[in-house]
């Protein structure tokens, strides 16, 4: 046995002494520190407890420390569990005592507070803090840079993240060793990803886009990877004067595009800019191509799947679509009624299969029986069409799941938090188009008897129930809801009314 993930991400480059990580300011990170790192983090997981299969979560900020830790839990055969930083004791709530995991890593401010959610479930609490200091690098610090690899087989979980649908509540989506090994390989020749190359990495890594798409593409081919904290826009801008790749969601090119420092000759050296996470407006690639000379390369994917589909590498990246399916792949568009097959052009259920479908979701085998099929295919919930030659565009999704700057957004959670104010009678939470973050979260509301809307104090109580991205941008007071006959409340019509 072996440990498939850890051996080829890792494990193969113990003894490369070429930079892996580079941040602004502080000194770089070989492949072979980053291994022997590794190792130390991996000792220390054993000696807290840690057995193969248990769950690592983490809420702490983006640093290599984090992305040490990530490799780590590989390497010590564990589960790694990445938590939004935004989310709040509530809703870290939720996800502890789901996940129980053996070992939680947080922010040392949140220790103690978050010590009476972990104490439940019998979590050892390590801590990380935002310049990549803590319990967690203090007691691995004295530890062995050598570690014996904990087999784990190709279907082995190694990986739990956890997404919001439109109803119900958060789902854990169990991910295997050959799901993010399988995918990585693809996307790696895919996009031809090798040891000359340079990524810029300003992506978060508590989702798949940053932790997996990214990281797991550059470890494989041995990449050097720019480091940065967050989108900013001077240090992106002095990144690609030396630098070959940028993977980002839409909003890191309307950005760029606001620039004026954004030209051809800026992106000379660049060899590829990849975006996904949410729909990228045809006008923004078309824009981004005239002022750079560069064609964007849209994919698309999600939390169950990785990547399904890119445009391709070598030949047409056709904007409003998201290419084709990724060659070990299968996707098919079905009537969203009768589960039948459509023909070419026809709207309907994108449902996908292929070596990178998760394994089903965490606790939940009835969610996981409704969405993944006996037949391997997985109901995306996005309905889409395939032209005639395999490019497959994104036309909406069944339910009202809110993508906002890449992240979902789950209205009936927002909803259930202002439905809490008394003052409020009833809401409706959807999403509009927006050039910045493809959609801004907004909320209809309708006040009880006798009572006004307090936009101030209703957004300190939002702020402390729910992370940013997922609070209102905009509040709407209406006298009432516009429902349907059977009573259901009409979000495409309140849509319509407020995109004007």
């Amino acid at each position: 046995m072996a440990n498939p993930l850890y051996d080829n991400l890792i494990g193969k480059h113990a003894t490369n002494d070429a930079c892996f990580l580079r941040q602004p300011g502080k000194p770089t990170v070989s492949f072979r520190q980053f291994s022997e790192r590794t190792s130390q983090v991996a000792n220390l997981l054993l000696k807290h407890g840690l057995k193969p299969g248990d769950r690592v979560a983490v809420q702490a900020s983006k640093t290599v420390e984090m992305v040490i830790l990530y490799g780590a839990t590989i390497q010590a055969g564990g589960v790694f569990l990445s938590l939004n930083t935004d989310y709040k004791k509530d809703e870290i709530s939720y996800f502890i005592k789901d996940a129980s995991p053996k070992i939680f890593v947080c922010d040392p401010q949140k220790r103690k507070e978050l010590e009476q959610i972990t104490g439940q479930v019998g979590s050892q609490v390590l801590t990380l803090d935002k310049n990549g200091q803590g319990s967690l690098q203090s007691q691995a610090n004295i530890l062995s840079k050598t570690f014996n690899t904990i087999d784990r087989r190709p279907d082995d979980l190694v990986a739990l993240l956890y997404t919001s649908g439109t109803t119900g509540r958060s789902k854990g989506a169990m991910l295997t060793q050959n799901n993010l090994l399988s995918n990585a390989r693809t996307l790696k020749n895919l996009w031809e990803i090798n040891e000359d190359d340079i990524l810029i990495h300003a992506l978060p890594i508590f989702h798949t886009h940053g932790l997996f798409v990214a990281l797991n593409t550059a470890l494989l081919a041995g990449a050097e990877v720019t480091f940065l904290q967050k989108f900013e826009i001077t240090e992106i801008i002095e990144a690609i004067r030396a630098s070959t790749l940028l993977m980002g969601v839409p909003t890191f090119y309307t950005r760029l595009l606001a620039d004026e420092r954004l030209t051809a000759h800026l992106a000379k050296n660049m060899r590829l800019f990849i975006s996904g996470s949410a729909p990228l407006l045809a006008d923004t690639h078309e824009e981004f191509t005239r002022r750079t000379g560069h064609y964007i390369l849209e994919r698309y994917g999600m939390t169950e799947t990785n990547m399904i589909t890119s445009n391709p590498y070598n030949g047409e990246r056709r904007p409003g679509t998201v290419g084709k399916p990724l060659p070990d792949v299968e996707i098919q568009i079905n009537d969203t009624q009768t589960g039948r097959e459509n023909a070419d052009g026809e709207i309907g259920m994108i449902e996908v299969r292929g070596p990178n479908v998760f394994k089903g979701y965490w606790n939940m085998p009835d969610k996981t029986a409704l969405e993944l099929k006996e037949n391997g295919f997985f109901i995306t919930g996005d309905l889409g069409k395939l032209s005639s030659d395999g490019y497959l565009s994104i036309v909406g999704r069944e339910k009202d799941l809110i993508i906002s700057g890449g992240y979902n957004v789950y209205p009936k959670e927002i909803e259930d938090v202002l439905n809490e104010l008394e003052k409020i009678d009833e809401t409706a939470v959807f999403g509009i188009s927006d050039n910045d973050f493809g959609e801004r979260v907004v909320a209809a509301v309708v006040m009880a008897e006798n009572e006004s809307f307090d936009k101030s104090e209703t957004e300190v109580f939002v702020n402390e129930k729910l992370a940013r991205y997922k609070q209102p941008k905009e509040y709407f007071v209406l006298k009432s809801l516009p429902r349907n006959s059977m009573g259901k409340v009409q979000k495409n019509e309140l849509r319509k009314q407020f995109s004007m």
